[in-house]
């Protein structure tokens, strides 16, 4: 009986997917903690500034062959692609665990680049493994999913770095190795559990799905409540650290509760009826566009070919259909100007802190993950809430966080007392905002077919936004204005070290706002639709209700 309840293709076994899904979320955020080791890389290697984003340029090179895990996304089981991500992993921070605890000498700095770039790239096979999966599992709630799994994703930097201060003492060696084992092992549990199951068939699963997501809503804003405690309430005693690292673990674990009482529910209805489990798998999307009537093409040879129209947006596109639209590529630019600059900022922001005389950054670094979870949360469900209410286009949440970012890095730029305080917050709640929204937009526009590769080709904007913002634009300015301090590094200490930076990044900003409320424009149909579709099924009585 056990079982059959946590089966994989019952309604307890699926919601045990998703609660693997959001640990597998929890842990893969370890792309965005390079500020909490960087400084050891750079001391350690003897790096200039440039040298040093040029690393984290390579880390996130990583995600450009993240096109590979897109690929294998709708040719491979969920399984496997999560065994090669934690695997590669487990190499890419093994190797950079054994330099920096100087178990071994330096690499040279072409073999650094590998192994970080491998680190980047298995976040990759993570997240396309649990997004893919998730949004064709619960087709109807796509912004509540992207909002919690991306939710989560942003937490992952504070968890890691919140424990690791809490048990280890900020200890950079230590923390990478735990960069290196934890996501292995917890991938193993997605293993076991998370593939590819039905979806909901009815108004009542539909209505009963929206209720557990909102309880993963609130278990969320609890861990991020947490976390955020015990980061703002300064130094804690060796016990009182320890005591906060349980609690958070216990947190962690507390969605279990979702599958537990979807399995006893699924027992005590078994227990009461004898009728057959009668499951459905609906391949079509939200928005469900009519078959376009096929057109008979009589070739020269009397043959007839069956030649259809090619999709508008809302409907199921290939990845090359996708990109002959001009709504991809102003998809594509808007997300590079948001993403592009918010990876900058969580790149450099070691630097950006010791440049305005802070000894400790990673406050910081935890603000940024910390908010950024909120942003990312509040976005895919308030989104998800004002399309069914008002039909209101999701890209215009885009727009709003590229605004509200171009405030940030002016307040940066200014470099008033506590402006890297608000920076850190404004920067991290947008650059949530852009992630959580954009993930189910473009499933909206182009389908969920070949999402998996369609995810992986939108991300490119990471390495791409990291090379031009972070490589390029933080790493010459920075060393333009710094001053040789004597070790066999460059250092700048001032306001004027990125004020430069923050002014071209807000630009950016701007540019990206403009694309957003022209996408949301175009598309205002499409949610029109979705929209329609979401009012005409709730006024539908279940049939199953009347009985």
């Amino acid at each position: 009986m056990g079982r059959f309840l946590f089966s994989p293709t019952s309604p307890a076994g699926k919601w045990l997917g998703f609660v693997t899904a959001v640990w597998i979320q929890a842990i893969s955020g370890n792309n965005y903690t390079f500020s909490n080791y960087s400084d050891a890389l750079k001391s350690l290697m003897g790096l200039t500034q440039l040298q040093l984003n040029n690393l984290s340029v390579a880390k996130d090179v990583g995600k450009a062959f993240g096109l590979v895990s897109g690929l294998a996304s709708d040719r491979l089981p969920t399984s496997i692609i999560l065994l090669i991500g934690s695997v590669e992993g487990f190499i890419g921070y093994g190797v950079q665990w054994l330099v920096v605890s100087q178990r071994i000498r330096p690499l040279p700095y072409w073999q650094m680049c590998i192994f970080l770039c491998m680190g980047g790239n298995s976040t990759t096979w993570m997240n396309t493994a649990v997004l893919v999966t998730c949004m064709r599992n619960f087709r109807k709630n796509r912004g509540p999913v992207s909002g919690i799994l991306k939710g989560y994703v942003g937490l992952s930097t504070a968890i890691f770095t919140d424990i690791c201060t809490a048990v280890f003492s900020a200890d950079p060696s230590t923390f990478i190795l735990m960069l290196a084992i934890i996501p292995a092992l917890v991938c193993f549990t997605g293993v076991l559990f998370l593939r590819e199951v039905p979806t909901s068939a009815d108004s009542t699963q539909e209505k009963e799905e929206n209720h557990y997501f909102n309880i993963f809503n609130v278990i969320a804003i609890i861990v991020a409540v947490y976390l955020l405690t015990f980061d703002v309430t300064g130094s804690h005693g060796r016990l009182l650290s320890l005591a906060f690292a349980i609690g958070l673990l216990i947190l962690l674990a507390s969605p279990l509760a979702v599958p537990l009482y979807s399995a006893f529910q699924s027992w005590r209805t078994n227990m009461g009826s004898n009728s057959g489990d009668v499951e459905r798998q609906i391949k079509e999307p939200l928005l469900a566009a009519a078959a376009k009537p096929a057109q008979t093409v009589t070739t020269a040879m009397v043959e007839e070919v069956e030649v259809r129209p090619p999709p508008v947006i809302g409907e199921e596109h290939t990845i090359v259909e996708a990109m002959k639209t001009l709504d991809f590529w102003i998809l594509f630019v808007s997300f590079l100007c948001g993403v592009g600059t918010g990876m900058a900022v969580m790149n450099n922001m070691g630097q950006m802190g010791l440049a305005l005389g802070y000894a400790d950054v990673s406050i910081f670094v935890s603000l940024i993950s910390i908010w950024g979870f909120f942003g990312r949360i509040i976005s895919g469900t308030a989104s998800e809430y004002f399309i069914e209410k008002a039909a209101t286009p999701r890209p215009l949440w885009n727009a709003s966080s590229q605004i509200l970012m171009t405030i940030g890095y002016v307040l940066l730029a200014m470099a008033m007392p506590g402006s890297l305080y608000i920076g850190s917050v404004v920067v991290g709640i947008c650059y949530g905002v852009r992630l959580a929204v954009t993930v189910p937009i473009a499933s909206e526009l182009f389908g969920l077919k070949y999402y998996g590769l369609m995810y992986n080709i939108l991300i490119l904007n990471l390495p791409i936004g990291s090379f031009l913002f972070s490589g390029l634009l933080a790493g010459f300015l920075y060393d333009a204005e710094a001053t040789s301090s004597g070790d066999g590094g460059n250092t700048c200490i001032g306001a004027h070290c990125y004020r430069l930076v923050f002014v071209v990044m807000a630009l950016a900003c701007v540019l990206g706002f403009v694309l957003d409320v022209f996408l949301a424009i175009r598309t205002r149909n499409v949610y029109s639709k979705i929209y329609a579709t979401k009012k005409s099924r709730k006024s539908t009585v279940n049939p199953a209700a009347i009985k």
